[in-house]
């Protein structure tokens, strides 16, 4: 008894790992200038208006493009695959966590993107772990936009013996350049954003795949932003500009338009079977769960049956962008949905987010180092649903909150 009193009351000494942790204070500084206005609790699903402390906000910062994260069936459906098959799958995709309705949305997925083969991940951010990882190895390079998504460099950094490369943003000429610098490596893997998330511009994949066939590049298009908004049928930024065909290997996620979570790759079969039996990301993690799996399903019936909530989507971010800009804001060179207000220095875009907040517009403040060094923006993103007087109150809001913080005269 007296030796074990001796252990409890002198414990070993432990490494201070966590003092870091214990050390950071920038998020207390944030919240004590009250401007802190990340990890807001929604009390209300992701619908054009939510509530928040019991107020109502119309939701400018959400991604759920076609409104669909509400729509009956799409509820409906989710319900029922958790009727059948349960609330999960209790193990990965390569030994038990395969479900029949897995396999049916691979097979309606490749058939919606125009590609042989589809492979379903648990997030999006898996699936670029996942495909980047296991395609790019030993003596290949990896080519990067420099503003593509943090999944794409943490899928590169995961590529054992690759090299790494960063391009000037949509320079197509800066890419070029690096090509002709590298030499004849093993492999090449070009990876872009088809709509870049922040500010909303699209890729120039029309430079990209003549680059990529004049160097024998294998190109990688994420387009988590793209699928179920651009292009005739919702496929995305290949479809939009017509080169699905020279398009190696698209990713989507369903956290987006397919109103749901968890992510996806299309290619040609033999890549999605190597994919399959390669991707740690995939045969280390569990099975995207049975409602999630329904839900996009229900989705996708929805984008192939009513174009026309793509077409009012569109309608909703030419309003905005027009209004926005007639109003004297940058909006940089957004073509899409995604719609950013640059407004310079961090503590300005803390400070107008949470104006708009108290305006009863629900943005999202981006900045460093999600943007660069003094140029902090207010992101904003749009959806089929929001009516004309919800994007009318909030341009008013707009409108005040600027010439107020003095971003516009």
């Amino acid at each position: 008894m007296r030796a074990l009193k001796q252990v409890v009351a002198a414990p070993p000494q432990r490494a201070s790992l966590l003092e870091k942790a214990r050390r950071y204070t920038v998020p207390d500084e944030i919240q004590k200038a009250g401007l802190y206005n990340f990890f807001r609790v929604l009390e209300s699903g992701q619908d054009p208006v939510v509530k928040i402390e019991g107020h109502e906000l119309v939701m400018l910062g959400s991604n759920n493009y076609l409104g669909l994260t509400s729509h009956p069936l799409v509820k409906e459906r989710a319900i029922k695959a958790i009727e059948r098959y349960g609330s999960g799958c209790a193990g990965s995709r390569f030994l038990n966590g395969t479900l029949d309705i897995h396999v049916e949305l691979e097979e309606r997925l490749a058939k919606f993107m125009n590609k042989e083969a589809c492979l379903t991940f648990s997030t999006g951010f898996l699936v670029n772990l996942g495909v980047i990882s296991s395609l790019a190895g030993k003596n290949d390079t990896i080519y990067l936009d420099r503003q593509d998504h943090a999944c794409i460099y943490d899928g590169a950094r995961l590529a054992v013996g690759a090299e790494t490369k960063k391009f000037k943003h949509n320079d197509p000429a800066d890419l070029r350049r690096l090509l002709a610098l590298n030499g004849d490596r093993a492999g090449k893997l070009l990876v872009v954003d088809g709509v870049f998330s922040m500010e909303g511009d699209i890729a120039p994949l029309p430079a990209y795949t003549q680059i990529c066939a004049d160097y024998d590049v294998a190109l990688m298009v994420d387009d988590a932003h793209g699928v179920g908004v651009l292009g005739k049928h919702g496929r995305g930024t290949a479809e939009h500009f017509g080169l699905e065909d020279q398009t190696d290997v698209i990713m989507g996620t369903f956290s987006k338009s397919l109103a749901a979570i968890g992510g996806f790759v299309v290619a040609d079969a033999d890549v999605i079977k190597y994919i399959k039996h390669k991707a740690r990301a995939l045969i280390f993690t569990a099975a995207p769960p049975p409602a999630s799996v329904a839900a996009v399903l229900a989705a996708l019936d929805i984008i192939e049956a009513e174009p026309e909530r793509r077409e009012r989507l569109w309608e909703n971010t030419s309003f905005m962008m027009t209004g926005l800009r007639a109003l004297g804001f940058d909006c940089g060179e957004s073509r899409t949905p995604v719609i950013p207000i640059v407004v310079g220095e961090d503590y300005t875009a803390f400070r107008m987010s949470n104006r708009l907040h108290q305006e009863g517009v629900f943005v999202n403040s981006v900045v460093s180092p999600a943007s660069a060094p003094g140029r902090a923006l207010i992101r904003t993103s749009y959806m089929a649903t929001h009516t004309r007087e919800h994007l009318t109150m909030a341009l008013d809001a707009f409108h005040r909150v600027g010439k107020e913080l003095g971003i516009i005269s």
